[in-house]
């Protein structure tokens, strides 16, 4: 593949092959390969005062905005530690069944065994979400005053960033004007315009809302779970518009209809960025729609109103993972993690 040459000559040229080979996670790569800019540099300073210096945000051609929404979920996803959650295994004693992540940041889940090297790039990225937001620097004024505690940079997330992550991710896909996507530290502010844009009533939204099933599922879609309340569909949500709900949006990057799954990337997913399995089969529609699953259910169904071809497994095909799957203890690890790495590059 062309793109696969230029990915890798090019890191070659930079210097930054050699590096990769000796350790277990993927840096983001140069904006020359992958044209997404890191969330840390849109912040300064150091946790616990740390400051918001950009919060603009990109207006840029629908034209490939599903691919670029793709690639920028994913080159954060491999950032964090390649962490995978599989909702397709039924709930164990003790928690959800997930692969740990393999990057330094998620080699535990307890904070107080993280090293505060590990931690610095988290706080910076998480902090460089929430500029993507109208309340990110409340939301982060909030955050330093608890890493001025006794716990330092050890500290709990004080406040979900989930739809923080979501508002970047489409801030940096060129999704930037309000009426396009509403971005918010909450997702039922962008859930409720993507159903008044279903109404007719935000002509200009860059999402529509369906049920599961009623539409046709790409990647690039988004797929949204309420908890307090817990809605069954859209039209449960619709006379709640405005309210705040506690809800959760995970971006689509892969479906695979063969194996029943739908591979998801979402935010403070165990307080790191990772990619959901989640069980998924062909509905009476004819649609291919994600099952409930470990007592939960996806009530809505966000769709890009982007009318272009995108293949189904454009994960595989991202920069990112093309870049991976010649870095050997990588490759081998997200494999066995079981997100399957491309086969086909010539490295």
């Amino acid at each position: 593949m062309k793109t696969t040459g230029l990915i890798l000559s090019s890191l070659v040229l930079l210097g930054a092959a050699a590096n990769l080979q000796s350790q277990e996670w993927l840096d983001r790569l140069p904006t020359s390969l992958l044209p997404v800019n890191a969330p840390s540099e849109r912040v300064s300073g150091m946790p616990g005062a740390l400051r918001i210096e950009q919060s603009s945000c990109n207006s840029l051609p629908t034209e490939g905005v599903r691919r670029r929404i793709v690639n920028t979920a994913v080159q954060e996803w491999a950032f964090f530690g390649f962490g995978v959650q599989d909702q397709t295994v039924e709930r164990e004693r003790g928690g959800w069944r997930r692969g740990r992540g393999i990057g330094p940041d998620l080699l535990t889940d307890d904070l107080n065994q993280r090293s505060d090297e590990d931690l610095l790039p988290i706080a910076l990225s998480v902090g460089g979400y929430w500029s993507a937001t109208p309340d990110g620097r409340w939301m982060l004024e909030r955050q330093n005053e608890t890493w001025q505690g006794e716990w330092g940079y050890r500290s709990d997330w004080r406040d979900f960033w989930s739809a923080a992550f979501i508002s970047w991710v489409m801030c940096e896909s060129g999704l930037g004007q309000k009426d396009q996507f509403e971005r918010s530290i909450a997702h039922h502010d962008y859930i409720d315009q993507a159903i008044r844009a279903r109404d007719g009533e935000a002509p200009n939204a860059a999402y529509v809302a369906y049920n599961p099933g009623e539409a046709p599922l790409l990647v690039g879609d988004m797929l949204c779970r309420a908890s307090r309340p817990e809605y069954a569909d859209i039209e449960a949500r619709r006379p709640h518009l405005d309210e705040g709900a506690r809800t959760h949006c995970d971006i689509v990057v892969k479906l695979d209809e063969e194996a029943g799954e739908i591979l998801a990337i979402g935010g403070n997913v165990s307080d790191s960025v990772r990619l959901k399995r989640l069980p998924g089969a062909v509905g009476s529609s004819g649609n291919f729609e994600p099952l409930p699953y470990n007592g939960r259910r996806i009530f809505a169904h966000l769709k890009l109103r982007v009318d272009e071809p995108i293949e189904t497994n454009a994960l595989d095909n991202s920069p990112t993972m093309l870049a991976a799957s010649c870095v050997l203890p990588i490759g081998m690890q997200i494999a066995a993690a079981g997100v399957p790495v491309p086969s086909n590059v010539s490295c």
